[in-house]
């Protein structure tokens, strides 16, 4: 099977927020868990998006969903580890776009993690894709655009 290959370049990431492992982030094998990185990388994207007064479902219906996620392990996480979750955003189309990650240790200069996610704009009160709004795309002029 192809492995998958994550690689952006330093300029992209325009925030960046840390978090703590916790306990209960720990797996059987004594590492950050799948499913609390993911958790994690959720709350970093909620934080990016707060950060550029920016709402993942907005008063009118329309809101943000994500489409796939793909995440590379480069080091193992462990319990109280700090890490850092930078963010930036890439490839916009007409109705969504990426956001990208780089998760590092700073206490070693690890890089623990990549990751991509894939969103669209979605209007939950008629079910369906809808266009960026441009008060989205303007908070990121300097993006590149797939259109």
């Amino acid at each position: 099977m192809a492995r998958l290959k994550l690689d952006f370049p330093d300029d992209l990431f325009i925030y960046s927020t840390q978090l703590t492992v916790r306990v209960t982030d720990i797996n059987g094998g004594n590492h950050l868990g799948n499913d609390s990185m993911i958790s994690m990388i959720s709350e970093a994207r909620a934080r990016f998006l707060f950060e550029y007064g920016l709402q993942e479902n907005g008063a009118d219906g329309l809101g943000i969903i994500v489409t796939d996620l793909a995440t590379t392990y480069k080091a193992e996480a462990h319990a109280r580890d700090q890490l850092v979750f930078e963010v930036g955003v890439m490839d916009f189309n007409q109705y969504g776009g990426d956001i990208v990650f780089r998760i590092t240790r700073p206490r070693d200069g690890k890089l623990v993690a990549l990751a991509k996610y894939g969103f669209v704009f979605f209007n939950y009160q008629s079910s369906q894709v809808t266009p960026m709004p441009p008060e989205f795309l303007a908070k990121f002029p300097r993006v590149n655009r797939l259109d």
